[in-house]
């Protein structure tokens, strides 16, 4: 533990920034995985879909399709907004300022980096700005 004079935590340890990096790491390659899911998807890579059948059932889920494929442009847009914030969070882990708050600069609680380990504020900053 890296501490002030109060005895106040100023920022994580080294060791306990490498746990941060290997639950980011293990997100990252869970998420490039559904991303490149949802990519191929939405393209029609190893597809099986209607464009092979006849000309009726084409017709038929035409409209179900193009919602479908609109619906997963829209994960895959946010699954790569959200692989860029797991990806901003390994350079904060390497500068060593991963897990400080960016309004209060005090340390966001662990409990909250491991349910949102790409979190920016804390709890409290983040129920403030509402």
């Amino acid at each position: 533990m890296v501490e002030e004079k109060n005895n106040i935590k100023k920022r994580y340890s080294d060791e306990e920034l490498s746990e941060f990096k290997e639950i980011i790491l293990a997100k990252l390659e869970r998420a490039r995985k559904d991303y490149e899911l949802l990519k191929n998807t939405i393209t029609h890579k190893n597809s099986n879909d209607i464009e092979d059948t006849s000309p009726t059932f084409k017709v038929l889920e035409e409209g179900a399709t193009t919602l479908s494929r609109e619906q997963n442009g829209e994960l895959a847009m946010r699954q790569l907004k959200f692989i860029t914030h797991l990806e901003a969070a390994l350079i904060r882990i390497e500068n060593k300022s991963y897990g400080i708050c960016r309004e209060t600069g005090k340390l966001i609680s662990k409990a909250r980096l491991l349910a949102v380990p790409h979190a920016t504020l804390s709890i409290d900053a983040k129920l403030n700005k509402r």
